[in-house]
């Protein structure tokens, strides 16, 4: 890519708009034989108290605009209504103790216990950890947490502003005291303990500025610096042992896993979402090195490890994925022995709990789970509700017990408890809502795309709906990394519904509900098939007369907010409203800040021409600086502060970009979220917010 050109300072162009005004700069690049205008690229630099005081102001906006829908306090009421109540996940059991999480009606943030007893229903319950007391104003939040196998430790993450950066630290759970063992840079993984309690693997980033490898350590080159240690409690954490090197390249993952009897140490490399690497080493041997299970294969490989066999899941030539079995000792591809073939449904995990294999597929997008035998044979399938969603069994594989958690788009989360042996399964816990879905439908519809490719889509409303084109209606999407949209049940989407509203999701291609080839089939130089996919989808609710363009509107975050914001600029003309939060939306410069790197193998980049060329041709923000003055419908950027995985910056451009073209007389709107990361902020009450202003200006704009 060639250097852009010197950056000019013109005075800043009188607003069209009541928004506040926006410099515009006349920087324009040639690469490959192209002239890129990027009248913005001031607008990246977030340290840049020009850009504080410009982000601070359009926010200030927002949401003064936002807050003028009407019937907006009486919406929130009924949002605080479903958002906060009681629940409780499965437990995790460690040696006679059981970890659970509490969510609490009276709470902001979710609580982990603990107790001790025969089983998880005995015991006196015991806080771990109330993530409610460790910050004045909500800022610090939990990540994830692994309770040692022993149920002696617990390592723990800890979230600054719910960003994905994290600090690992370990509790003692008899005394809630927390050691001395604080790590830093555990950005990336969980930890693997040992069996003994005494230590564990971790995935180990180094901080932004210092140096490894004799090379500066970027933020968009950080996931190339990662690695694998092992950390001894009670020993310097600065000074944890290296197992497994960086591997070097910023478009991958490394973690490492250790198998539950601590006879075998598992490294995966992912290449983005779409190949992996997987080396094994006997964990028993000081110095045994790691040898390669599967290298340079361009599919996806998993591995579940149990009495020194393992299990490998990959859709290396089956695109569904299928199953084999070989000795941790026997790792020629050769002695591999498949025992899941490939079916006609498509296999997201394997795992085995209670000595049998449990395995979940996606037919239709939805779930299904069946029990096999270690060789592969059926023993049973899983009696479920029909047209949901489930992670599978989850349990140990010494234990008979396993919960299997289900949500549907009518059913609030129920867990299950079932017994491997028997099969019997019983409801163990369910969430319960003051909202009456029987009064909600869903539909499963196929619908072609621009080239004819059948596409499915789930159309959620109340039962009765009027089939007159009036309907508001609300189109959401996804569409990468093999990411799965399935039925599952969501607190704000009933509101939208018990209100009058339809919503629908399709299975846009990108994403793995119909396998490998369906993901394919829209990454890099197809990925303009995910946004025709989309188009199909709100041509077909309007030929439906489900709704029309007047009482559309379009929504999705991070990969979404990349295909609304894609969409959007491609027919703007066909929606009335537009939600694109936590966006990509600069696909050209995508790759060179927050996590963009590992996102290559998934969209391509601007650096390799062929590649270039299908980015520039659907990137939002080249396609709207180049079309110029323009009518769009209304626009709410739903941007966070704290964003470390997407660069905030997207959705600044592109809304300084819009708000400077609109012709329209639609609002343009960036708000932005404080103390929050790519997932939102972790608190009720800007959760609920955040829904209620999003929901209020859509009811607004689209009845």
């Amino acid at each position: 890519m060639v250097e852009p050109a010197p950056v000019t300072t013109p005075e800043p162009a009188a607003p069209k708009r009541a928004w506040p005004a926006t410099k515009k700069d006349a920087i324009v690049d040639t690469v490959y034989g192209k002239q890129v205008a990027d009248p913005y690229r001031w607008l990246e630099d977030d340290k840049n108290p020009d850009v504080q005081a410009w982000m601070n102001a359009q926010d200030v906006y927002a949401r003064g605009e936002l807050a003028k829908a009407p019937g907006r306090d009486a919406l929130a009421t009924r949002l605080k209504e479903l958002f906060y109540y009681d629940s409780i996940s499965a437990p995790v059991h460690r040696n006679g103790r059981y970890f659970y999480v509490r969510k609490h009606a009276d709470k902001e943030k979710s609580i982990v216990y603990w107790k001790q007893g025969k089983n998880e229903k005995t015991g006196e319950e015991k806080v771990l950890f109330d993530p409610n007391a460790w910050s004045t104003d909500g800022t610090k939040g939990l990540g994830g947490w692994v309770p040692s196998w022993d149920g002696k430790y617990v390592a723990y993450a800890v979230k600054q502003n719910n960003s994905d950066e994290t600090t690992t630290h370990v509790i003692e759970v008899a005394t809630g005291k927390d050691l001395p063992d604080t790590i830093e840079g555990t950005k990336y993984g969980s930890a693997s303990w040992t069996p003994d309690g005494k230590g564990f693997y971790y995935t180990w980033v180094p901080p932004v500025g210092t140096k490894s490898g004799g090379r500066d350590v970027t933020i968009a080159e950080r996931p190339g610096f990662a690695e694998v240690r092992f950390h001894k409690l009670g020993d310097d954490p600065s000074k944890d042992a290296l197992v497994h090197p960086a591997t070097g390249s910023a478009k991958t993952f490394i973690a490492g896993h250790l198998s539950k009897d601590g006879h075998w140490l598992v490294v995966t490399i992912s290449h983005g979402w779409n190949s992996s690497d997987l080396y094994i080493k006997d964990a028993r041997k000081k110095d045994a090195a790691f040898t390669p299970i599967v290298k340079g294969v361009d599919a996806l490989f998993d591995v579940d490890v149990w009495k020194d066999q393992l299990y490998i899941t990959t859709n290396d030539g089956a695109p569904r994925y299928r199953v084999y079995k070989t000795p941790a000792t026997k790792l020629d591809r050769a002695a591999w022995k498949e025992i899941i073939p490939q079916g006609d449904a498509t296999l997201q995990s394997v795992n085995v709990v209670g000595g049998q294999l449990v395995a979940t597929y996606l037919r239709n997008a939805a779930s299904e789970v069946e029990v096999r035998s270690l060789e592969g044979k059926l023993v049973r399938k899983v009696a479920l509700p029909a047209l949901g969603t489930t992670g599978g069994i989850g349990g140990l594989p010494d234990e008979d017990t396993g919960y299997i958690s289900f949500s549907s788009f009518t059913e609030p989360n129920i867990i299950y408890k079932t017994s491997i042996k028997t099969g019997t399964v019983d409801e163990w816990a369910r969430i319960k809502l003051p909202v009456d879905t029987t009064q909600f439908e869903t539909q499963q519809v196929f619908y072609p795309s621009k080239d004819g490719t059948k596409i499915s889509m789930f159309i959620i409303a109340k039962k009765g709906t009027p089939r007159d084109g009036t309907a508001p209606t609300i189109l959401y999407g996804y569409g990468g990394f093999n990411v799965n949209m399935t039925p599952s049940f969501s607190s704000s989407r009933a509101v939208w519904l018990e209100r009058g509203g339809v919503y629908a999701i399709p299975n846009l291609r990108g994403g793995g509900e119909y396998g490998e080839e369906w993901h394919r089939t829209g990454m890099l130089l197809n990925k303009q098939n995910v946004f025709d996919d989309f188009i199909g989808a709100a041509e077909y609710l309007i030929k439906e007369k489900w709704t029309s363009s007047e009482h559309l509107a379009i929504s999705g975050g991070s990969n979404g907010g990349l295909l609304t914001g894609a969409t959007v600029t491609q027919r703007p003309e066909l929606f009335k409203a537009v939600v694109i939060a936590v966006p990509l939306l600069d696909m050209l410069r995508f790759h060179l800040s927050g996590s963009g790197k590992t996102w290559v193998p998934e969209y391509g980049s601007a650096e390799d021409p062929e590649q270039f060329a299908a980015i520039w041709a659907y990137s939002p923000y080249r396609r709207a600086v180049d079309e110029g003055p323009r009518a769009y419908p209304a626009i709410l950027f739903d941007s966070a502060d704290h964003d470390d995985r997407v660069d905030p910056m997207h959705a600044r451009k592109l809304a300084a970009q819009i708000q400077a073209a609109q012709t329209a007389s639609a609002p343009v709107l960036l708000r932005i979220e404080k103390n929050s990361g790519h997932g939102g902020a972790d608190m009720v009450k800007q959760q609920v917010e955040r829904v209620t202003d999003q929901l209020a200006w859509l009811e607004l704009l689209l009845k």
